[in-house]
């Protein structure tokens, strides 16, 4: 009989999820002295605030809600009055479309933040996802394990008022604009899902694939739609200066300018190739900057079948199965999670 082969520790179950939810890189709390709000005492009370609400959430229980202030809310008016009118031009179909449903049944509008746990019920509804909320920041391993489970793990907190347009770190404009209206199409989700599959148990070293496969599209993937380059990252589709800088101007048939006033020269215009896993594990990118190389896929569908191919070829320790009934993985080969056990106390 052989040996079971030992691997990083995964969750099995979702409520498993309990286990990482908290294991943040940042407390949620600990701003970098160059945030708009480092200074901002009322602000870092709100964030802490915010923070313990996430770390109370368990796997089995709604979502609290949320009173927004009118400042907060103020913030998110300034985003989607900026964003809505570059989404209607660069957005793909599949999230505008989402983005209607959202309007009808989630509360989506400038004058109002929706509420997470209504998010969820849709999505739950929509294609069997659903957010999860979190303090801060997680590792690449404790993210990705996530989606395994068709769970998103979302922040709750918003930027600081002073600078609406900017943030430095994935907040509720980013999660709930960007983020979850790509996931009520179910060729996205089954997308999100092979990555966060084919991350239980994985080693080091395709965890840093899988995670640069992510980042190249769920976070700033480009299709084609209509023989134009549309947007379905959410890197893209939250950032009112690069979804331009990534979509504009950039027809598959014709990459000419007319209007010479917005023209973007060819020194400016980032690098656009193929929707291809294998180069796109392999590919560095940068977190602070636009990118200077985007992914572009054909469909959305077309784009999950490859990365299933992707996944399948990786050497995994075991392949796993979601049973969406009992919400569990279930695994073909015997294994012992003795590697990065979770620390129940955190």
């Amino acid at each position: 009989i052989l040996d079971k082969k030992e691997v990083q520790w995964f969750p099995r179950h979702v409520s498993d999820l309990d286990r990482i939810a908290n294991r943040t890189l940042d407390a949620g709390i600990d701003l970098e002295s160059d945030h708009p709000g480092f200074n901002d005492p009322i602000y870092r009370m709100r964030r802490e605030e915010l923070a313990k609400l996430s770390k109370q959430h368990r796997w089995d229980k709604p979502i609290a809600r949320i009173e927004y202030s009118e400042e907060e809310i103020a913030t998110w008016s300034a985003v989607w009055d900026r964003m809505e009118p570059l989404l209607d031009k660069y957005a793909c179909r599949e999230y505008l479309e989402a983005m209607e449903l959202m309007k009808e049944h989630c509360n989506y509008s400038r004058d109002a933040i929706p509420q997470q746990n209504e998010i969820s019920s849709f999505l739950k509804f929509q294609t069997n996802f659903s957010m999860r909320p979190v303090s801060g920041l997680l590792s690449s391993r404790d993210f990705l394990n996530g989606l395994a489970f068709r769970t998103f793990f979302c922040t709750q907190y918003i930027r600081h008022h002073s600078k609406p347009l900017y943030t430095p770190e994935p907040d509720i404009c980013h999660e709930l604009l960007g983020h979850a209206p790509m996931f009520a199409n179910r060729d996205f989700c089954d997308f999100s899902q092979e990555i966060g599959l084919a991350s239980l148990g994985a080693s080091d070293e395709d965890i840093k694939k899988l995670a640069s496969c992510y980042w190249f599209s769920v976070e700033f993937g480009l299709c084609k739609e209509d023989g134009d380059v549309k947007a379905y990252g959410a890197g893209l589709l939250s950032s009112f200066g690069e979804i331009e800088y990534a979509c504009r101007s950039y027809d598959i048939n014709n990459d000419n300018d007319n209007d010479n006033s917005t023209s973007t020269t060819e020194k400016e215009k980032p690098k656009i190739i193929d929707w291809d896993p294998y180069v796109a594990s392999r590919t560095e990118f940068p977190i602070t900057t636009y990118q200077p190389v985007y992914f572009l896929a054909d469909s959305l569908h077309s784009g999950k079948k490859a990365m299933r191919k992707f996944c399948e070829e990786l050497p995994r320790p075991f392949f796993a199965k979601f049973n969406s009934q009992t919400e569990t993985v279930y695994i073909d080969r015997p294994v012992k999670r003795v590697k990065g056990t979770p620390n129940d106390t955190q």
